[in-house]
């Protein structure tokens, strides 16, 4: 096949550490397959040729220049059915997209950009999981569960904001399954009903899922992180 091209929505920050990450990760996502990725970043204020890339990935490094630049490149991966995946920001922009233009919510909001909205999906976190390394539970059956090969995980996180739980109902009657969640009871594990979402995925999509925490983070040449190694495999089928 052709070299696989990654668009990676979002302004690219030499010196985040999570922006380094995601460019190494998906270098060894591919390596095992004996391929180099060409990966470009797309800033979200300008609108380019999506149509060259294979996949896409959605950056931690929000707010991002153009919120509505950001939006409007996810709802066109999530409509031609390209592969995509997202962490941290990239998580929360990915349910805002859905709420507005799937769910039809067209003043949905991101705190981050509107500390006073009204109808905040992503809001502030009641505490800040920057830096915190923390459980995860997994819906059985789930693409996420199936990718990590288990139910449970434990992953680090580098953000302040996330889905606000009034709204996950609405989310998933409209198919936007939340397949991940805080497990901090390690005795008794959390109820996912009231659990604070932590990944979501597109059951019917060739490859839609994110995360609100940072798997690239984890990834080494050795051992890519499976959830990105799915992301690179979903190209090559």
């Amino acid at each position: 096949m052709t070299t696989p091209r990654i668009g990676i929505i979002g302004e690219f920050n030499p010196d985040n550490p999570t922006h380094l990450a995601t460019n190494a990760a998906l270098e060894h996502g591919f390596d095992r397959h004996g391929i180099t990725p060409v990966i470009e970043w797309l800033p979200t204020d300008k609108t380019g040729d999506l149509n060259q890339f294979d996949g896409f990935w959605c950056s931690p490094g929000s707010p991002y220049k153009s919120l509505d630049g950001a939006l409007e490149m996810i709802r066109w991966v999530r409509l031609e059915g390209k592969p995509f995946i997202g962490t941290c920001g990239g998580f929360q922009h990915a349910v805002l997209e859905f709420a507005r233009n799937v769910l039809g919510i067209k003043d949905a909001k991101h705190a981050e950009y509107n500390p006073y909205a009204s109808n905040a999906f992503v809001r502030p976190l009641s505490c800040s999981l920057v830096g915190k390394k923390l459980a995860i539970r997994l819906k059985p059956g789930s693409q996420a569960a199936t990718f990590y090969g288990t139910t449970q995980a434990v992953e680090s996180y580098y953000c302040n904001f996330g889905l606000n739980p009034e709204y996950r109902e609405q989310l998933e009657s409209g198919g936007l399954v939340t397949s991940g969640w805080d497990d901090v009871e390690v005795s008794a594990p959390t109820d996912p009903r009231t659990a604070e979402a932590r990944v979501i995925e597109l059951p019917d999509h060739r490859f839609f899922l994110a995360t609100l925490y940072v798997p690239q983070t984890a990834s080494t040449p050795e051992r890519p992180h499976p959830l990105i190694a799915a992301f690179c495999e979903s190209m090559l089928s």
